[in-house]
């Protein structure tokens, strides 16, 4: 990738270090929302960096850890079905379900498989038209035009054997049931920076001003991560709630304009279930219209089909930025990536999976010494 190294240089990165030192006069919380920062931030020990006055907690930014347990029962169960072609990307196939996961569904002979977009499974669809094509379509505002692009295809070539499983979720009504929660402890963000490269950055405006809380939209280099605390903290220190754009490489305040108008044609602006969470109001998107058609919960008749939560994996809690993965009991013991209570230790963006990945079993917030 162009220019990784200049985002990636120490020399750099500890300069910034020693800048948010300099700023710091009293202790604050920011939350990074996205996952792929969470493991940037893991992995590289960004927050061994900081002064110990700065606390990064994680938060929603991994889909795959959202996707409600309902859902996940629902795909197996649709997967599970003869003459269906269940497609998912990988990262999917190892989230539990109450008793077994899609590899398992696989593993029983299911016809479950890994593509790499949702026109890979339109195309399955029109080459397997004796079968029922499904592609669980998860994610954040990053992923969801290219779903929809899949279904406006499908309709637009009169594909009758394909359909969506919808579980995507929107970024700025998760914020807002963050900062709304009596157990906030949430000062500054860093947006996600792919979903701003989508939807630009003028949703969050009214959230910092509401909130009175800073908002940084964030890359997921170091050098992108320190720049973003740095910017959050002087803001904090100043007593300003701004939404500031340090990632103008990719992201401008008005975004993929043709790529919203996509998806405010194929969807609608929903409540949406997140697993360990609960329900957020305007916090999801669903298949509109004469798009409802490719709704593979309305197609298999699993609309109505709510499950409870279990109660053992405190995910919720740490995706609400109210725990880390070591405060949890059952982390590296009764959850581990080979056997996990949930989706945030074995998604490729969730938190636990992070800590357990490069600080192993018995990690803690940061490394001693």
């Amino acid at each position: 990738m162009k220019f990784v190294d200049e985002y990636r240089d120490a020399k750099a990165a500890h300069e910034l270090a020693k800048r948010i030192k300099a700023v710091v006069t009293q202790p604050w919380t920011i939350m990074e929302i996205c996952g792929g920062q969470t493991h940037a931030i893991v992995r590289f020990g960004i927050d061994e960096l900081l002064p110990p006055d700065i606390t990064l907690v994680h938060g929603p930014g991994c889909p795959v850890c959202v996707t409600a347990l309902e859902l996940i029962e629902k795909a197996i169960e649709i997967a599970s079905a003869p003459d269906v072609i269940f497609c998912s990307f990988g990262d999917m196939l190892r989230v539990p379900g109450l008793h077994r996961d899609l590899l398992a569904v696989k593993a029983a002979g299911g016809d479950v498989r890994i593509v790499y977009s949702p026109l890979d499974a339109l195309k399955l669809a029109t080459e397997n038209p004796d079968k029922q094509v499904v592609f669980f379509a998860v994610g954040f505002e990053t992923t969801a035009p290219a779903n929809g692009m899949a279904a406006y295809q499908a309709h637009r070539l009169g594909v009758r054997n394909f359909s969506l499983l919808v579980s995507h979720v929107l970024v700025p009504p998760a914020m807002e049931a963050i900062l709304g929660s009596p157990h906030n402890q949430v000062q500054g963000f860093l947006a996600a920076g792919h979903v701003c490269t989508v939807m630009g950055y003028h949703e969050y405006e009214p959230i910092a001003a509401k909130y009175k809380t800073p908002i940084v939209v964030t890359g997921f280099e170091p050098v992108d991560i320190l720049q973003g605390i740095l910017m959050c903290v002087t803001q904090l220190e100043q007593g300003r709630y701004e939404v500031e754009n340090p990632y103008s490489r990719v992201v401008t305040r008005e975004g993929n304009i043709p790529a919203q108008k996509l998806l405010s044609d194929v969807f609608e602006v929903v409540a949406r279930k997140w697993r360990g969470i609960g329900e957020i109001n305007n916090s999801g998107l669903a298949l509109r219209g004469e798009y409802r058609q490719y709704d593979a919960e309305l197609r298999f008749g699993l609309a109505d089909r709510k499950i409870e939560e279990s109660a053992e994996c405190i995910s919720g809690l740490i995706l609400q930025g109210i725990k880390k993965p070591h405060d949890c009991p059952a982390f590296g013991t009764r959850c581990t990536p080979e056997h996990p209570l949930g989706a945030t230790m074995v998604s490729s963006e969730g938190a636990c999976a992070a800590y357990y990945r490069y600080r192993g079993a018995t990690a803690s917030g940061r490394r001693a010494g």
